[in-house]
């Protein structure tokens, strides 16, 4: 008597039919592929934010659905349009420095940290000082932001350091 092999050990004669995923399918995932890219874009919007290719985007996007952007910071993009430095007209200790500046960023961003430094003729920091929007300003800023293309005047009153000090930078942080 011949023995029958179970039927799932026998070869078909027709191939099994394959299953295709319906087209719901593909548009809920490609669906949740974007929401994912959206979310990863806004979770990591800081960073994206301070790229200068991405942040046109981000401020649409951000725009859209109601999130807000962190300020635009760039530093190296405040240029010094002019300077001075004299003795104090009421204190013979102390020297006047004003100085004005320029943010030439393409957008705006928030008022920088003046620093000042003075030099002696070999190069050497005979004194550091950085300086707050309110010190320099002389009040708190009108708004929160330094617009492109817009200048500010800073004025500040420092001890002087006597004839040593022949130099003097401006660096904004």
């Amino acid at each position: 008597m011949p023995s029958r092999a179970p039927r799932f050990a026998t070869r078909s004669q027709t191939p099994a039919p394959r299953r295709t995923l319906p087209w719901g399918w593909w548009t809920l995932l490609a669906v949740l592929v974007v929401a994912l890219a959206l979310q990863l874009m806004l979770a990591d919007r800081a960073r994206l934010a301070s790229d200068a290719g991405w942040r046109p985007r981000l401020e649409t996007l951000c725009g859209v659905l109601g999130y807000s952007l962190p300020a635009w910071h760039e530093p190296k993009a405040f240029r010094v349009t002019s300077r001075e430095v004299r003795r104090h007209p009421q204190d013979d200790r102390a020297l006047l420095v004003s100085t004005s500046f320029r943010n030439d960023a393409r957008w705006p961003q928030a008022w920088p940290v003046l620093e000042v430094a003075l030099h002696d003729i070999d190069g050497q920091a005979l004194g550091l000082r950085r300086f707050q929007p309110v010190e320099y300003l002389g009040s708190p800023p009108a708004t929160p932001l330094i617009a492109p293309g817009q200048s500010a005047m800073a004025t500040l009153e420092i001890l002087d350091p006597g004839q040593r000090a022949v130099a003097f930078t401006f660096d904004f942080h």
